[in-house]
């Protein structure tokens, strides 16, 4: 049922951007400076797009700079849960060791831990 709603929102969204898309054809020029600061530095660079196309790619540029901008926010948090993790095969390591050939701890507080559900 979910995957059905999905499909859905899905074609939805496509109509509405393809609706937007022929609605906006008309050209418009994208300039890299404004005239007068271009004309100065002799920049004068410019590039004629349909309108639905300069929007499409903003809105793409937006998406991918939230996306990296996220990304790099939890850099912390992913450092931190390697930590945590390289501190558990550490630990877990360790209780290996204390254990003697028989399998149970040598340790009391591990033997209490590890002590069989049910008796």
């Amino acid at each position: 049922m979910m995957k059905y709603l999905r499909y859905l929102l899905l074609a939805f969204v496509a109509i509405c951007l393809v609706t937007f898309a022929l609605a906006n054809r008309e050209v418009a020029a994208v300039r890299l400076l404004p005239d007068s600061l271009a004309n100065l530095l002799g920049l004068v660079v410019s590039i004629a797009l349909p309108v639905w196309a300069i929007l499409f790619a903003g809105l793409l540029i937006g998406l991918v700079l939230g996306f990296v901008w996220e990304w790099l926010r939890g850099h912390a948090h992913r450092a931190a849960a390697r930590s945590v993790k390289r501190d558990v095969t550490r630990l877990e390591r360790e209780m290996a060791v204390m254990k003697d050939a028989s399998g149970t701890p040598q340790d009391d507080i591990l033997a209490l831990i590890e002590k069989p559900k049910g008796r």
